[in-house]
């Protein structure tokens, strides 16, 4: 196997302002993402997924073989970016003189983890129609819609006749019950676009059929991994509906309730700020604190957004750092803010489950997954306290023991508690892949984006 380079901070010999440093970027050949079904045979492709924040630029190269099994060829990122056109171009870059790709050429299409657009959802073409839809919602996902627009133009430049597919983190959700979409507000604020998105779609996806896979539902896996192509299919079976409760606990947090492989409800509604406190974004809060905060504390609506947005959720309720790690820590020595920090987000962790359990009817599997439900044991013992009534016992020493994909419920639990690595980029990926088949055996690219209705 070839050696292949590793860039660490302080390397690059690029101009100081594509950005201000560089985290860490890897370059690998190693982990294979096997298929448990049966697949048709295309030819390989390289994808290259790209993630755009509003000062972050991260990307990972998949090789899919003709089965479609992915290989990661290589995943790595810069941090305080202030020039994304020059962050990208470095990436390509590196690509190339790594050896990693021969050329530009080699490249077969880029997958974007768009965030919300309006009136648009699903795996569509990167086209104008996408640009337009992201900047009509640009102020309700301000840290990435501009950013996404603008890297996909740079992309277009840089990558004439490359397929560049939007993978919107709403596309999971666009067949929600109308009534788990709706606000109780007037016909023309829903008219406007105001209404339950959902996000970490992507997240949630990759859940939706990893744990159909644990479970041994193979018909549910093969659901969830064509949805986007053929929809929710119906599908004959003698075997009871599965339940699942996908919990995605990072900076960013939601909760999903999945039925057969289907979103039917998420925690998250019409902005990344709603559900759960995120790390500085507020999480759900009463509509009427907004002119009354305004009027008491004299804020203007700006000053209202920035606290929201930045100053509130974990941050907020703590006041010593959005990072729970820190929160934890400082729990640890006694502070009474931390403490209730963890509290109130635990409190609103088992609320989203409950909703979910109730909406299911009952729960096959509660999975872990993002940074913070994969690696903090004592959050996950704190969610799952005293639910034994409800089928549900944790594991104490597996959930201590845990540090990858592994089962931590007891031997006696009826429901299954499993932690899974989130897996967003290998979903994006996939679903590039698949898109560009499409298009090419209709001989073009498939208008296949979803009208919110």
């Amino acid at each position: 196997m070839k050696n292949l380079p590793v860039w660490a901070n302080g390397s690059s010999s690029l101009p100081r302002d594509a950005y201000a440093s560089r985290r860490e970027t890897l370059f690998l050949s190693c982990k294979t993402y096997r298929l448990t079904t049966a697949v048709r045979v295309f030819p390989p492709m390289n994808i290259l997924v790209a993630n755009l924040g509003s000062t972050s630029f991260k990307f990972r190269l998949f090789k899919f073989d003709e089965a479609g099994e992915a290989t990661l060829l290589a995943k790595g990122g810069y941090e305080r970016v202030v020039d994304h056109d020059r962050a990208i171009d470095a990436c390509l870059g590196e690509l190339q003189t790594s050896g990693i790709l021969h050329s530009v050429s080699d490249l077969h299409g880029v997958g974007f983890k768009t965030v919300l657009g309006k009136n648009l959802t699903g795996c569509v073409r990167a086209d104008d129609r996408v640009l337009a839809a992201l900047e009509g919602f640009r102020e309700i996902a301000p840290a990435h819609n501009p950013h996404y627009a603008a890297g996909i133009r740079r992309f277009r430049e840089k990558l004439p006749g490359v397929p560049l597919i939007a993978l919107f983190e709403t596309a999971y959700y666009q067949w929600l019950p109308e009534a788990s979409t709706r606000y109780a507000v007037p016909e023309a604020w829903y008219a406007a676009g105001i209404r339950r998105h959902g996000y970490h779609g992507a997240s949630h996806k990759f859940i939706a059929e990893r744990s159909a896979e644990m479970l041994e539902r193979l018909d549910i896996a093969r659901r969830v991994r064509s949805l986007y192509q053929t929809g929710p299919v119906p599908f004959m079976t003698d075997r009871p509906a599965l339940r699942v409760i996908s919990c995605h606990l990072g900076g960013s947090s939601s909760i999903t309730g999945i039925r057969d492989g289907i979103a039917i409800g998420t925690s998250m509604g019409f902005s990344p700020q709603s559900g759960l406190p995120q790390n500085n974004r507020v999480g759900d809060l009463d509509s009427a604190a907004v002119p009354f905060a305004m009027k008491t504390l004299k804020l203007s609506l700006s000053d209202v957004e920035r606290q929201l947005a930045g100053e509130s959720g974990l941050l907020g309720l703590s006041g010593v750092s959005n990072d729970l790690r820190e929160i934890f820590k400082a729990a640890e020595r006694g502070d009474r803010n931390a403490r209730l920090a963890v509290e109130v987000f635990v409190e609103s962790a088992r609320h989203w489950i409950g909703a979910f359990y109730l909406a299911l009817n009952g729960c096959d599997a509660l999975v872990f997954t993002g940074g913070i439900g994969e690696n903090n044991a004592t959050l996950r013992a704190a969610i799952c306290t005293d639910l034994d009534q409800l089928g549900l016992i944790l594991d104490p020493v597996k959930n201590a023991a845990t540090s990858s994909e592994s089962t931590i419920s007891a031997a006696g639990s009826r429901t299954k508690i499993f932690v899974v690595p989130a897996n967003e980029e290998l979903v994006v990926a996939r679903e590039t892949r698949l898109n560009i088949i499409s298009s090419r055996a209709d001989n073009r690219f498939p208008q296949d984006s979803v009208a919110l209705r």
